[in-house]
């Protein structure tokens, strides 16, 4: 586009003539008196020279009054005398057709600007101010006289207007590109463009539209005897006349007044100058210990005093002694219900626990039926993919807004990207010819790159894949917004601004000795003017894209400071791909070709430039393959952790009874019973359509193996260590055992149930979809447990007793022993007379609680630290090629992903009211949606909007005013006429009048809307929306009505994930604000944002309330079911639930130092914790209340001693080997989320489990239940047992 210029006329006046009258009159020449008059000769092209002429002004035509009335109404007075004819304004008016398009939104701007060529063309007293400075003969063959061609003159222009002039538009927007209008008009940078250089730009001859040189003199005082035209100017908050309004807030900034100023950063909440959460836990933490160790202290003392023995328990004086057969003590009822409700737990469990055994083929038999049943299920098993099913609800705000935005206007298109540079190429500079400042270029804007680069954009072009006995190439699925009236795909890439053209590329004009313009001329405009068909230089190339639409500098180019594009060191090739969601077919050819892309791209070979790109398909497939390549690991994972688990169960007596005491077949049966167990909750799920998640295979499997395989060990553990009593044969000696651990078993299961199926109250689909299928998983297992392996163990004891070889049971050892002997393992005798006793030592108890308050302070002060997120390039493997493409994204792009401004059906755009809620040009409101988004993106940095939304509302007002070509008919019937057709039957849409210039509204809205949204831009109409907005405007009621609408914005670079979360929660405060301003939030419509990626991001806008929501919904359940099932032991159930919140705490200590992000992921890790930390502290608590020992450090010592040595080999053991295997994988979400986490919870619960809880327990452990006491006297009176446990 360039400078708006009106060709000068005919008729002449001699250079002497001219000199001698200045000699002679230095201020006025004449009252009246032209420079020109009518046009002669021809400049270039069509363009024309005028004439020079030293006459009065004459009478205009009367063919001429309307152009006149229209273009220059100042000058149309009495009988109208001019110093131009009808051809020379009929110039005037085509010239200024682009202008007209762009500043025109600004009445002000306008006037001031249509003034200034008005006062040049027309006006009656141009020798005042213009100075002809040279001439060329010119034989007129009509007239057949000798005239003078106009060549060079001289426009003397006030300072004060020049500078109000350029004042009132400087602030005008184009809002199809957005950017500055004076960024097309200026010949440079809008942050370079004064008012000087502005108007020298328009006249210059340099620009490719002005046929001969005008040169501007600046003045407020005559000068060399001229007076400077300084007519009176509007400023831009002045209106032009009664029927205009000033323009708007959005293109005048003192309308609006100050630019919006981000909020201030909240100020950091500091302590004596540092966090005042470090100090506040660090206080707390001083303190504590303070008063902590003043107790301990205290009561050595005390002991020291009143006791005999400095062994004595600091509690023994509290305890209940069990062995005292004098005991006064009251039985409480919450006691003697207790007692009852665990007896009852161990009668049936252990009446249970016979009769499998007694009948193990029935169970087994019945066990494997209901396997089976269950498993039928993987006929209906459905896997969910899709990443947005994944993470994000049905029911959540941003999925609706998807599915809205999708029904509307069609799914987000597919995008495949390239970021190339150029590494051994070197900065260059260009000189321009004849004057200018050099300009350097970057190393991938050599054209020798440039050319290589389109070869590899056309072969990428070229691409054919055959698909289903079909041929597949990228213009089948490309973006082609202008079909079927052009097929060309869009293709973002510099070359576009060269229409993807060798030709255009080598395009030069110049000598032998000079280049006046090349492809460094052609690119400099470009990236000011991507809409231009037009660049006004030398060359006239286009620099709109081949696909009709413009190609913004900051999409496709990278590297570069502030606005200077040229300085580009990368350029991005964006191809857009249709999207097909519902139809699989169109959507596998776009697979296809996407898949022989990047076959392409990783077999090219260009040493010149350097590649990196991906595929809307690349992130999937990278995480398959991802996922392929660890099943190695994971197999190994759990073959570690199978084969200790096969090994470990076993005790072995001698060397000679190897095969017969171990107890790998019980093992294998017990981890398939597990396995079973995870395959049956997923059986059992898919029979109700429930779709299966990559998490639930990879997590759940874990977890269920941590907690059977625990069970596993009490259970064998604790039978190896009993004594078969005189008189009790095996099925009663296993249902015994079974009655005393199987309360436990069965108050970690069913809490670790009750906390998952809880945790489906998420909003979060991969944390629902993973807590449904884990507590299904973790209750069958326990079901299995108690009953199909319950009876494999009495068979695997029957068979070690018959000497018997494991596995192979049909051969008989020759080894004789009198049956089966029990024994203690070694870790039970550590725990047992080492470990224990030293842990519980009174000196090192404080020690031990002293250093895990402490981690719990550190993690509490610094887990409002963690980070929010998951970083994308985590998810791929090390060595894929996407990791170079998302580190180069960050590195090199200017631009973030687009946002669209939804505004939703029922608005109506008819009105005026209507229509100033929502446009952003003259007359609108000052709140209006268009202009709070561009006030938004005044404040990027910190509303995250990059750029002024493209209003198709205000294109279409300026498309459609009658002083524009753009909006035309067929007055014969009634169709559209583009603004490229010469056709006299083509009259303008709208009548020249008063009414005419206003807003269309009502039917006139409608009726010319279709036409705009259909319109091509032409170089007489730019502003056709059918490229920018065919798909912005969503019509209703058979196109009788306008729908849903958007307005398109570009984010700013967004690189982490709080980038991306901090945007999405700013577009919604912006747009809620909209809503609120445009009144309209209680008629049933809204303006939303949406952006492609914000489905994926909105579970971090809640994901802290969901942790805490989750977590805490975990662990009361947790306590309420250990209430229960500890025999309403209260106290139990809170220090239980106090250990497990630590645990859980210090996960996110542990989340910090590793920095290990909070998003959905670790979130069902933490989830999983809450779980597996059960497992380590119930067992011991169990353990610890039906401990008759007579005090508190005894039973905590009896209770590690008993349990400590099965939840270590257990858990511990078993997750550790198989745990350390996942640090080998080649995934880093595996290594982070995966290793490091497991790594973390088996160390946390471990440790908690067994160091904190029993020395917790041994200080404020629950008293010793009385009834408890006398049944377990009254159940072992008269027996070995008593003497055992009470002598």
């Amino acid at each position: 586009m360039g400078s708006p210029q009106g060709s000068p006329g005919r008729g002449g006046l001699g250079l002497l003539v001219l000199f001698l009258l200045l000699l002679l009159s230095p201020v006025r020449v004449l009252a009246q008196s032209c420079v020109w008059y009518g046009e002669c000769g021809v400049a270039s092209g069509d363009k024309r020279y005028n004439c020079a002429y030293d006459g009065p002004p004459i009478a205009l035509p009367e063919d001429g009054y309307d152009v006149m009335q229209e273009l220059c109404p100042g000058l149309f007075f009495g009988n109208v005398s001019t110093c131009c004819d009808v051809h020379q304004l009929q110039t005037l008016k085509n010239n200024l057709q682009l202008p007209l398009q762009f500043l025109s939104r600004c009445p002000s701007c306008f006037y001031n600007l249509i003034n200034l060529f008005c006062e040049l063309t027309c006006s009656p007293n141009q020798s005042d101010f213009l100075n002809v400075t040279s001439t060329i003969p010119y034989y007129d063959p009509i007239l057949k006289e000798n005239k003078s061609s106009i060549t060079e003159l001289q426009y003397f222009i006030g300072d004060s207007f020049a500078n109000a002039m350029y004042n009132a538009c400087k602030d005008v927007e184009a809002p199809s590109s957005n950017v500055k209008a004076l960024g097309l008009l200026c010949g440079k940078d809008v942050k370079d463009c004064n008012a000087t250089n502005w108007i020298e730009y328009m006249f210059s001859k340099d620009n490719g539209q002005t046929p001969f040189s005008i040169i501007p003199i600046f003045s407020d005082v005559p000068v060399h005897g001229m007076n400077p035209m300084n007519n009176a100017t509007k400023g831009c908050n002045e209106s032009v006349d009664d029927s205009t309004a000033p323009c708007s807030c959005q293109d005048c900034s003192i309308v609006c007044g100050p630019k919006p100023q981000p909020p201030p950063l909240p100020a950091p909440w500091l302590l004596f100058g540092l966090d005042a959460v470090y100090v506040i836990m660090w206080i707390s933490y001083m303190g504590f210990l303070l008063i902590f160790f003043a107790l301990v202290f205290g009561v050595w003392c005390y002991r020291r005093r009143h006791f005999v023995s400095e062994y004595t328990p600091i509690d023994s004086n509290i305890a209940f002694p069990v062995n005292s057969h004098c005991d006064n003590g009251k039985i409480t009822c919450g006691e003697r219900l207790g007692e009852r409700f665990e007896n009852g737990l161990r009668m049936t469990f252990t009446s249970w626990g016979a009769f499998c055994v007694r009948n193990p083929r029935p169970v087994i038999l019945f066990s494997v039926v209901f396997i089976a049943m269950c498993c039928s299920g993987f006929v209906y098993i459905k896997a969910t993919t899709n990443p947005v099913d994944l993470w994000s609800a049905p029911s959540s705000q941003a999925r609706k807004e998807k599915e809205y935005f999708d029904t509307h206007f069609g799914p987000f298109f597919r995008t495949e990207q390239l970021i190339i540079q150029a590494p051994n190429s070197h900065p260059h500079t260009y000189s321009p010819y004849p004057s200018g400042a050099d300009v350097s270029f970057g190393p991938p804007l050599t054209k020798e790159i440039l050319h290589q680069v389109l070869d590899l954009q056309e072969a990428i072009v070229n691409i054919t894949v055959s698909f289903d006995n079909e041929t597949v190439m990228l213009k089948d699925i490309c973006l082609a917004p202008l079909a079927p009236y052009n097929n060309n795909c869009t293709i973002l890439s510099v070359l576009n601004y060269f229409q993807n053209s060798h030709s255009v590329l080598d395009h030069t004009i110049g000598d032998e000795f000079f280049t006046y313009a090349d492809y460094h001329t052609h690119f400099l405009y470009c990236v000011r003017a991507p809409a231009s068909l037009n660049d006004t230089s030398l060359l006239h190339d286009p620099c709109l894209g081949t696909f009709g639409g413009p190609v913004f500098p900051w999409l496709v180019l990278g590297g570069y400071d502030d606005d200077n594009y040229n300085n580009a060191t990368a350029l991005i090739i964006t191809f857009p791909v249709n999207n097909y969601y519902n139809d699989s077919r169109k959507l596998m050819k776009a697979l296809a070709w996407e898949k022989e892309f990047i076959n392409f791209l990783k077999n090219y070979d260009n040493p010149n430039l350097t590649i990196s790109f991906s595929a809307e398909r690349s992130i999937e497939d990278e995480i398959n393959r991802e996922s392929n390549s660890d099943i190695g690991i994971v197999l190994i994972s759990y073959t570690v952790m199978f084969v200790y688990i096969s090994m470990a169960l076993g005790h072995i007596q001698s060397c000679r009874r190897l095969l017969v005491d171990s107890k790998i077949s019980l093992g294998i049966a017990g981890i398939l019973i597990v396995l079973s167990s995870v395959a049956c909750s997923i059986g059992i799920f898919s029979y109700f359509g429930i779709p299966l998640t990559l998490i639930v295979i990879e997590v759940i499997p874990f977890l269920v193996l941590a907690i059977g395989v625990d069970n596993i060990f009490i259970m064998v553990q604790t039978l190896q260590r009993d004594e078969r009593l005189q008189g009790e044969t095996l099925d009663k000696q296993i249902g015994r055992v079974l009655g005393d651990v199987a309360p436990s078993m069965f108050l970690s299961s069913f809490s670790e149930t009750v906390a998952f199926f809880l945790g489906t109250l998420s909003t979060m689909p991969a944390v629902r979809t993973f807590s449904l299928f884990a507590g299904m998983a973790v209750l069958v297992d326990f079901l299995l447990q108690v009953t199909c392996f319950v009876s494999l163990l009495g068979l695997d004891i029957r068979r070690q007793e018959r000497n018997r070889l494991d596995i192979l049971c049909c051969i008989k050892s020759s080894e004789e022993t009198g049956g089966v002997q029990h024994s203690d393992s070694i870790l039970f005798l550590f725990f047992k007379n080492r470990y224990s006793p030293y842990l519980l030592k009174d000196w090192m108890r404080p020690i031990v609680i002293a250093v895990f308050v402490g981690v719990l302070s550190f993690s509490t002060a610094v887990m409002h630290n963690v980070e929010i997120g998951l970083d994308q390039s985590l998810s791929m493997p090390d060595d894929s090629y996407v990791m170079d493409y998302f580190s180069h994204i960050s590195k090199y792009l200017h631009a973030g992903p687009p946002v669209y401004f939804v505004l939703e059906e029922g608005h109506n755009y008819t009105s005026l009211e209507g229509q100033n809620m929502v446009c952003g040009g003259m007359g609108c409101n000052n709140d209006s949606l268009v202009q709070q988004v561009f006030n938004a993106a005044e404040i990027g940095s910190y509303t995250r909007i990059g750029y002024a939304p493209s209003s198709w509302i205000d294109d279409y007002f300026d498309w459609v005013k009658p002083q524009s070509s753009c909006c035309r008919v067929y007055n014969t019937t009634g169709q559209f006429c583009n603004a490229s057709v010469t056709d006299p039957s083509c009259t303008h849409c709208r009548p020249l009048t008063q009414e005419g210039k206003q807003r269309p509204q009502g039917k006139d809205f409608m009726m010319f809307l279709p036409m705009f949204l259909s319109d091509n831009p032409n170089p007489k109409c730019g502003k056709g929306g059918h490229a920018a907005y065919s798909s912005a405007v969503n019509f209703i009621n058979n196109k009788s009505d306008v729908g849903a609408t958007y307005f398109m914005s570009y984010h700013t670079v967004l690189k982490t994930s709080s980038d991306f979360i901090d945007a999405m929660k700013k577009a919604r405060i912006i747009a809620d604000n909209i809503t609120e301003t445009m009144g309209i939030k209680e008629k049933n419509y809204r303006v939303f944002p949406y952006s492609v990626f914000y489905v994926f991001y909105e579970q971090y806008l809640t994901i802290v309330h969901d942790a805490v929501f989750n977590l805490c919904i975990s662990l009361g359940s947790i306590f309420l079911v250990t209430t229960v099932l500890l025999g309403f032991e209260v106290w139990a159930a809170v220090v239980v639930s106090i250990t497990i919140a630590m645990i859980i705490i210090n996960m996110f200590g542990v989340m910090w130092l590793w920095g290990i992000s909070l998003n959905a992921v670790s979130l069902v890790n933490l989830v999983m914790s809450c779980g597996i930390a059960v497992e380590f502290c119930s067992h011991v608590t169990r353990a610890f209340t039906v401990s008759t020992k007579g005090s508190r450090v005894e039973r905590a010592e009896e209770a590690l001693s008993h349990m400590g040595s099965s939840v270590f080999s257990g858990i511990t053991l078993t997750k550790f080997g198989g745990i350390v295997v996942l640090a080998f994988s080649k995934s880093q979400i595996f290594k982070i989320f995966y290793f490091k986490m497991y790594l973390a919870m088996v160390l946390l619960g471990a440790t908690h489990g067994l160091i904190f809880l029993p020395v917790l327990l041994s200080y404020i452990g629950p008293s010793v239940n009385k009834a408890k006491t006398r049944a377990a006297q009254e159940r072992t009176r008269g027996t070995e047992r008593e003497r055992l446990l009470y002598f």
